[in-house]
């Protein structure tokens, strides 16, 4: 086996021993969590969204639910920032919601360090460069991730992408695991600056 081939069956081991323990750590919360999203939002408890991962291809990403569903007279849904609760608030800030997404990785559809999987509207806004982000399986965290998370601009999270697929390889990939366990305490970056989450990634134009 090649150096690429190594890595990536170490990266797959890694992927299901680290998704199944993390989901037996977590396993006391889950039932709270899910209580406590009933309880303050109703159903569903689970947010499934359709997301590209390898190549593009569609997949569930699976989300704790932040989100109400208040739409306007028109019937068109609220801003990010009137629909997100305080309960949604506190499980972003410990990224709580993202704890299904563990089953995704054992699925195999995403992987544990990877760029983050985005909304499929935005496949026709990339640049030929910034399209190169789904040359490998989207992540539950990633090298943009732990350098600002939400808070840094889109050019620059989704050139850290790319930097990532070129740069990837295990002991990368155990760095930003350790990273990403200091910035997940601190809470640091899970907004931009103006916005609940993120702005609307407006894209490039197409270009090169």
């Amino acid at each position: 086996m090649n150096e690429r081939a190594v890595y990536s069956a170490t990266k797959r081991t890694l992927d299901i021993l680290g998704a199944g323990m993390a989901l037996a750590v977590s396993s006391p919360l889950l039932l709270p969590v899910a209580l406590a999203i009933r309880w303050r939002m109703g159903s569903p408890v689970l947010f499934r969204h359709p997301r590209p991962g390898y190549r593009e291809r569609r997949f569930d990403c699976l989300k704790f639910r932040t989100m109400t569903g208040a739409r306007d007279s028109n019937g068109r849904l609220l801003s990010d920032q009137e629909r997100l609760t305080p309960l949604g608030l506190f499980l972003r800030r410990f990224s709580l919601d993202e704890l299904p997404q563990f089953w995704n990785v054992l699925k195999g559809e995403m992987t544990l360090v990877g760029p983050r999987p985005l909304e499929i509207r935005y496949l026709p806004r990339y640049s030929a460069e910034q399209r190169r982000r789904h040359d490998v399986k989207p992540g539950i965290t990633g090298w943009a991730q732990v350098n600002g998370r939400n808070a840094i601009d889109w050019d620059t999270r989704l050139a850290l992408d790319t930097w990532y697929v070129d740069h990837r390889g295990l002991w990368l990939d155990l760095k930003i695991l350790a990273l990403t366990a200091r910035r997940v305490l601190s809470g640091h970056g899970i907004s931009q600056a103006g916005h609940a989450t993120m702005s609307e990634f407006e894209g490039t134009g197409g270009s090169v």
